[in-house]
């Protein structure tokens, strides 16, 4: 039956491939990879590791301020409070590809509070698309 995550695909407006090359290329350190020639401007794929899970980018119209979003799980507590302290960092400087919105290093997560929720944070990309961070 099911035995993975092959991809998540998650939209971003027209003409922001670019911010989607910034934001989940460099900011988030995703591996960019090919797309299909016929989509090439299309769309952006960027690897997770060697994991052979992917996150898609894509055109197309977000819900405003929707809770749905993606959980990427990060590899140890050290890697995941410097991944918070450079989106935050990004989030602070500002530009195009920035995230919207970035929960405060040292500060608490901005999603439900309670001893059954391990480490986390989230963000919201430069699209507005919810992003979460966790153990």
């Amino acid at each position: 039956m099911i035995s993975g995550l092959a991809h998540v695909n998650l939209l971003v407006p027209p003409g922001s491939l670019e911010q989607a090359d910034a934001f989940y290329g460099e900011t988030l350190g995703l591996k960019p990879r090919q797309v299909p020639k016929m989509q090439k401007d299309s769309l952006r794929w960027f690897d997770i590791g060697d994991s052979g899970q992917q996150v898609h980018v894509a055109f197309g119209p977000n819900e405003t301020r929707s809770s749905r979003h993606p959980c990427f799980k990060i590899e140890s507590p050290e890697a995941l409070l410097q991944l918070r302290q450079r989106i935050w960092e990004h989030h602070e400087n500002g530009g195009p590809a920035a995230p919207q919105e970035a929960d405060k290093p040292g500060g608490k997560d901005s999603g439900a509070q309670g001893v059954e929720y391990p480490s986390r944070f989230f963000a919201r990309d430069y699209a507005g698309n919810r992003l979460e961070f966790s153990l």
